[in-house]
């Protein structure tokens, strides 16, 4: 087979604070992705950069009277420090604040200007005469022009109402305070809408993206025509300035992509590369891995750029959903805003990659990150599970060695190699949780062949035998060879279970390394028993969570944050430079007044109806694959009533219904919307939607036998689905 040329970015960090949780979900996510294409033989490589340029950086730096270019310096060096914790590596770590970006920046924009995509034109902005800067949506609050409510945002209210600055009645600036004035200036566009068709096809095109972004992205923006892409700002501004616009700056959103050429192209520097090589060339396979808040740049801007100028288009864009802490968002106040830092000073950090791609599937789902659940995951899995294959055996082995031949083991390793191929696949699909649950079937096998053959039971046969001088030498020798075969089997299973979290934990398998005395350098090493070998002495290779480092984990990250708390503080966790405000649903109120993020003048459609819906929720879930009636009609929806609703008090999301049907027809569900609704009793008599051919699933607090629909994010923001009045129990939905 031949090898692969792979090409993988993670978005870029925005280099204006410190790698926390919620960013760490997609760096964990590519790193495992990497690594087991590594490990697989693939000639990949894997490369990221720190997103330096944007009117947050300049005043940032500002306000801590230092440059920009030492400010960006300082945030490099502790970006690099938290991936590094974390087992983060990277072929190249740069910067978009290098020669190199702008080079390219220059040859995708003059390849722009040459087939006529951009456009000028003169646009009318607010301008705060203290700052001396033009002012992006974020950094104005005013009065809505809708409904009067004061103190709201450049760009939409809490209302709903969606506007331009220049509508909000006194506007104030975040900046200074001060009444911003509007000012002319000449603001440069590219024309996407000539791309259309290309754009089109490209989203279709068989698996560049997971199918509900394809739909998405087909139903809110590639129905209609595109708008053109806004991608100057007028000085000051820190970036690189447009050669053919003096005066004129990319804006943030143009350079921080290319920013991955360039960080490829510095790698290609030091080891002797070609870039086109890796960037225009069909036989490369690129893989970007974003989260879904910035979606629409990598995938309609960035193919647009990539396209138009000559290179290779990303054969997949892997897009994974938000990290919650207790299905809330991170939260400055609770203590859940951790940094990446903070974790790894008091947990280990291998706990978090395997909690994490022990939740990561190929759709575009959120992720939430629960402590009570980290800590039994891993004590469970890692600790009761495989570590304790070798801890139970290794001792063992460290007095026999392994066995020459491998012995009889009831087609344990082979059973164990042969589930090699459907690993792979989950792991190639960025299905981890999967691949960690075949994973754990082995451990099982294993744990049990351990128990059924008690090597601590033939060691003392052994000994005893050994000092007995009534005992045959043959007698002896085979009570040896049985507690030898014993261990061979158990850490060679154990040794196929490290090579496929190989991946995940690359810290456990270099300790098993020196367990073994043996290196694992390849996927298909599982096909292959080592024997013959000395076993090192056993050390410990994993401990169980300690919930003192979890308690003060929390707390000390609450007191990080309580000098900058501000009311209903929540936190974004945009893994690159700024994502539009009105399309980013954990942007709050903390950053925008910190200037957390610069967002680009774009929005998510809204609908032209008086109702203004957003088109936000499609993006945060986006629609699903197309079904046929047939298989609407295998989902049998039903009118239901609740009789009796009670807390679950040892569950944390859980509430215990009893949905009546009609009739004698009742059934028992246990449905997650404890938060969204704390006072169960007021539930009682309320005609829900319900599930009712669904197969009942057996919890741990009893029989659950349905579902009852809902829709919002989760946590407190869950709505129940009501039928409208007259409709009855048992009737079903059609």
């Amino acid at each position: 087979m031949n090898q692969r040329r792979i090409l993988v970015t993670s978005a870029l960090p925005y280099a204006n604070g410190p790698i926390h949780l919620g960013h760490l979900v997609e760096y964990i996510q590519t790193d495992v992705w990497v690594r087991f294409q590594k490990l697989c033989g693939e000639n990949c490589h894997y490369f990221c950069a720190d997103d330096t340029h944007g009117t947050a950086i300049m005043i940032a730096a500002k306000k801590e009277g230092i440059s920009e270019e030492e400010f960006i310096a300082r945030t490099n060096q502790s970006h690099q420090e938290s991936f590094s914790a974390f087992n983060i590596e990277f072929d190249h770590y740069g910067s978009t604040n290098s020669e190199e970006t702008r080079h390219f920046c220059h040859e995708i924009w003059n390849s722009i200007r040459k087939v006529g995509l951009v456009q000028e034109k003169e646009i009318e902005q607010l301008y705060d005469t203290v700052a001396e800067t033009f002012l992006a949506d974020r950094f104005v609050r005013g009065t809505c022009p809708k409904c009067g409510r004061p103190n709201q945002y450049g760009d939409s209210c809490d209302c709903g109402a969606v506007y331009s600055p220049t509508d909000l009645i006194d506007p104030k600036s975040t900046l200074s305070g001060s009444t911003p004035e509007l000012r002319k200036s000449l603001h440069l566009f590219v024309d996407l809408e000539q791309l259309h068709d290309f754009l089109e096809t490209w989203v279709d095109s068989e698996n560049v993206l997971q199918p509900e972004i394809a739909n998405y992205l087909k139903g809110q923006f590639l129905s209609a025509p595109l708008w053109p892409w806004d991608i100057s700002r007028p000085a000051p501004y820190f970036g690189f300035e447009i050669p053919d616009s003096p005066g004129n700056y990319w804006y943030v959103w143009f350079d921080a992509p290319i920013g991955y050429i360039g960080s490829t192209l510095q790698w290609a520097k030091n080891n002797g590369e070609n870039i086109d090589f890796w960037w225009k060339n069909p036989e490369t396979e690129i893989h970007h891995f974003i989260g879904k808040d910035i979606t629409y740049f990598h995938t309609l801007f960035w193919p647009a750029m990539l396209k138009t100028a000559g290179f290779t288009l990303p054969k997949k864009v892997h897009i994974h959903g938000f990290l919650t802490v207790d299905g809330e968002k991170m939260s400055k106040s609770k203590g859940t805003f951790i940094q990446a830092e903070t974790f790894a000073k008091y947990l280990n950090p291998s706990y978090l990659r395997y909690f994490f791609s022990s939740k990561m599937s190929s759709r575009v789902d959120d992720l939430d990150l629960n402590f009570e659940e980290m800590e039994a995951k891993i004590n469970a899995d890692l600790v009761g599970n495989i570590v304790n294959i070798a801890s139970r055996t290794a001792k063992f082995a460290a007095l026999t060695g392994l066995s020459e031949e491998y012995p009889e083991d009831g087609g344990l390793f082979r059973l164990a190699a042969d589930a090699s191929t459907e690993i792979a696949a989950a792991y190639e699909d960025c299905d981890f949780g999967k691949a960690i649950r075949l994973i754990l079937e082995c451990g099982f096998r294993a744990n049990k062949y351990i128990e059924e053959t008690a090597p601590w039971s033939l060691r003392k046969n052994w000994v005893n035998l050994d000092k007995n001088s009534e005992a045959s030498p043959t007698e002896k020798d085979a009570a040896f060879r049985k507690l030898q075969d014993s261990v061979t089997v158990s850490l060679n299973l154990f040794r196929q279970i490290i090579i496929y979290l190989t991946p995940i934990l690359p810290e456990l398998t270099l300790k098993t390394e020196t367990l073994l005395n043996t290196k694992i350098s390849n996927w298909n090493d599982v096909q292959s028993p080592i024997l013959g070998g000395n076993v090192n002495e056993y050390q410990h290779m994993m401990t169980r969570v300690p919930k003192e480092g979890i308690k003060a984990m929390i707390e000390e990250t609450k007191a990080m944050n309580n000098s900058t708390e501000t009311p209903n503080s929540a936190v974004s966790q945009n893994s690159s430079a700024d994502s539009p405000s009105n399309i980013e649903p954990q942007t709050t109120e903390n950053e925008k007044t910190n200037i957390l993020t610069e967002a680009p003048e774009v929005s998510v459609p809204v609908s032209d109806d008086e109702w203004k819906d957003s088109g936000q929720p499609l993006l945060d879930e986006p629609m699903s694959d197309m079904i046929t009636i047939d298989d609407f009609l295998k989902v049998d929806l039903r009118v239901g009533r609740i009789v009796e609703a009670e807390q679950v008090p040892e569950a944390r999301k859980l509430l215990k219904l009893k949905i009546s049907l009609g009739g004698n027809q009742t059934r028992q569900v246990f449905a997650g919307i404890k938060a969204a609704y704390p006072e169960p009793e007021k539930l009682v008599g309320r005609l829900v939607v319900f599930v009712a051919n669904l197969k009942p699933r057996q919890m741990k607090f009893g029989l659950s036998e349905g579902m009852v629909v809902a829709a919002g994010p989760g946590g407190p923001e869950v709505f129940l689905m009501s039928p409208d009045s007259g409709a009855k129990p048992g009737q079903r939905l059609h």
